[in-house]
């Protein structure tokens, strides 16, 4: 257990307040004139709303289902089995399918509008979707894929994906992704761990204005994935997939008999799909979600938290990697329509998010901190250069959001928009403190804790924090926690990862601040994931591909959230005997991270090092010493008589306070 940061707080300025309109108009209000008619829950305020809903769980709950008329073909016998974690069931007894439930026969319009860096922009109505969708199901009967089998995809945010993972829940097949910028290494740790029947695969994608072929690399993954039995091909770049000795389907021919699905009508928490963790230690976990759970999340959050409907087209700017794109399922779930971009959010300049919100009549543009500060560098004036009427909210997640961005929206955007900042995980599919449509926009902060979650911060003992940091915890069970975590047979693995630290009580790994007015800062990771622009990478895969090179003895890489919005993520090298830092190695081993595991974590730098320090047990030193480089006392961080290397901390220790130094002077 570490000790928080600490960090005081003023009652920050009001950015925005919702008009009477607006709040009277919203799903929210709706949604409350039910539940205060039905159960007599009180609605004066977001806060008492909130506190009703943690308190009587299963009234919330099950008022959700009701409220937004829940498809199933055999009613649930009871909301919620069990509030102990782990172990709570949801909704036993109920049969339903999620991708019935969003391709609902009702919906007109467009569902998709599908861009990217090269060729035309389509539209995709609800009816077309429905149709491929049930071509790709038809598809995936053909190739024996039959309920509770794997699907996996090496696949970008676009049709393809998204059609693939609703033919894959209508089917009862079980879903998996990566974006094709993961190297094939690390999709395989993932990936591997399902043992997949089918493989969807592209042949390269476009970035940054660049052609990236991804053949080669799609040949190791499939050398590295001996269940699979045949490869859906999409040929982004014209040329396809080809692989001697096993089945492959074009995309085209995939969808090309176009039908309505049929819906396979699973239990409640029947597997949908499996997202990973970011593997610090070992292989990143598979997260394994349920179908009535993901729905019921993503239709409260998008619906009620974001006030998100048919009349709304949301951009969330993301990777099939990141579970942000698993939110634009919600968004189709809530009815809304959802605008796919594939390519750089800053080519061919660092304005593309917002001509594609203009281009588009977009609604709810999302995207992450460092874009933000990426255009405030640029000196870019969204809100003069482009029609930004339709824009009423901008989403913001992947990181802590500092207050100058959140100033600079209000400036240089609109100064009549809500600010859905965000902060949730992969582990649930959810925010666990957002926004609300009820509620001003503070700045700096988190407006409130998620209906139904049950939010809290705690110190060291489990006792409740009001304004100091604290753990982030979770009291109460969520419908979209995960069902288990792929392989862990015994449960062991999923209860020391969430419950291990306070037992019967989720331990996220944030250091957050619930202050007293229900408002939320979340201050970073209080572990070691690396946290980059939203996309979160286990440093196990790092090392995997560094240390695999011969110069390199051993390595240690931090990922640091720096004041004022900043993310540093310097990688440490003890180099083998006679071996030298120079540019030439370094251009390599960034290579090889960018190419082999991610090039949204690429490091800022390389900086040899005499040693890496580890604990008696043998792990490096992550933890303690990212708490250093934010300035924590050495000796709140660790206890040196604890470590192999006292020496290798103190060679840290100065090299991190001269940084410390330096990026003082410059500010």
């Amino acid at each position: 257990m570490t000790t928080p940061p600490t960090q005081a707080r003023d009652s920050p300025p009001v950015l925005w307040a919702p008009t009477p309109e607006q709040v009277a108009g919203s799903r929210l209000t709706a949604f409350a004139a039910m539940v205060r008619d039905r159960f007599d829950a009180p609605s004066a305020s977001y806060e008492e709303l909130w506190r009703w809903s943690v308190e009587h769980l299963e009234d919330f709950w099950g008022a959700a289902w009701e409220h937004f008329d829940v498809i199933s073909s055999a009613p649930y016998t009871s909301v919620l089995t069990t509030r102990e974690m782990p172990g709570a069931r949801w909704f036993p007894g109920a049969r339903l399918n999620l991708a019935q439930n969003v391709l609902r026969h009702e919906r007109t319009g467009p569902a998709l509008i599908v861009a990217s860096e090269s060729g035309p922009t389509r539209t995709i109505s609800w009816p077309e979707l429905r149709s491929l969708v049930g071509a790709f199901q038809a598809t995936l009967i053909r190739l024996g894929v039959a309920p509770g089998d794997r699907v996996v995809a090496y696949l970008p945010n676009g049709l393809e994906a998204v059609v693939a993972m609703l033919g894959c829940a209508a089917q009862g097949a079980v879903w998996s992704t990566c974006a094709p910028d993961i190297g094939p290494a690390s999709a395989i740790d993932r990936f591997g761990q399902l043992e997949p029947v089918l493989l969807l695969a592209v042949d390269g994608y476009r970035f940054g204005g660049k052609e990236r072929d991804r053949a080669e690399g799609v040949d190791q993954l499939l050398d590295g994935l001996p269940t699979v039995r045949a490869v859906v091909s999409v040929p982004a770049l014209g040329r396809g997939v080809r692989r001697e000795g096993t089945e492959v389907v074009d995309w085209a021919d995939a969808v090309a008999d176009r039908q309505d699905p049929v819906y396979a009508q699973l239990d409640a928490e029947a597997p949908l799909w499996v997202v990973y963790s970011s593997g610090t230690t070992g292989l990143p976990k598979g997260l394994v979600h349920g179908h009535a759970g993901v729905l019921l999340m993503g239709l409260v959050q998008q619906a009620l938290q974001y006030d998100v409907g048919p009349r709304d087209r949301v951009l969330w700017y993301t990777s099939t990697s990141w579970i942000m794109w698993n939110s634009q399922i919600a968004v189709l779930s809530a009815g809304g329509t959802s605008v796919l971009y594939d390519g750089s959010p800053l080519w061919p300049s660092a304005d593309r998010l917002w001509e594609l919100a203009a281009e588009h009549g977009v609604t709810g543009l999302g995207t992450s901190p460092g874009y933000l500060l990426a255009s405030e560098k640029a000196g870019l004036e969204p809100g003069r250069d482009h029609d930004l009427s339709a824009l009423r909210a901008v989403g913001v997640t992947g990181s802590p959001l500092p207050g100058s961005s959140a100033r600079w929206i209000y400036d240089h955007v609109s100064g009549d928009l809500a600010l859905h900042n965000i902060s949730g995980g992969t582990d649930f599919a959810a925010a666990l403190v957002c926004d609300a449509p009820w509620l001003p926009v503070t700045e700096g902060e988190m407006s409130c804790r998620g209906l139904g979650i049950h939010v809290e911060s705690w110190d060291e003992d489990g006792e409740p924090l009001l304004d100091e940091v604290g753990e982030l915890v979770v009291r109460t069970p969520m419908p979209s926690m995960p069902l288990e975590i792929w392989g862990d047979e015994d449960g062991s693995r999923y209860t020391d990862a969430y419950f291990s630290t306070y037992p019967g009580t989720w331990r996220h790994g944030d250091w957050v601040t619930v202050t007293s007015r229900g408002t939320a800062v979340v201050h970073g990771r209080s572990d070691s994931t690396l946290n980059r622009h939203g996309v979160r990478m286990g440093s196990a895969d790092i090392y995997a591909a560094v240390e695999a090179q011969p110069e390199v003895a051993e390595a240690l890489v931090l990922g640091v959230e720096l004041p004022g919005g900043g993310y540093w993520l310097p990688l440490f090298v003890h180099l083998a005997p006679g071996i030298e830092l120079d540019d030439t190695l370094v251009k390599r081993l960034t290579s090889v991270v960018r190419d082999q595991v991610s090039p949204r974590h690429v490091p800022d730098e390389v900086i040899q090092v005499p040693a890496i320090p580890h604990t008696a047990t043998g792990k490096k030193l992550e933890v303690p010493l990212k708490r250093i480089a934010q300035g924590v006392a050495v000796d709140r961080a660790l206890n040196l008589g604890s470590v192999d290397s006292p020496d290798a901390v103190r060679w840290f220790v100065e090299h991190l306070a001269d940084r410390a130094t330096q990026r003082g002077s410059a500010s």
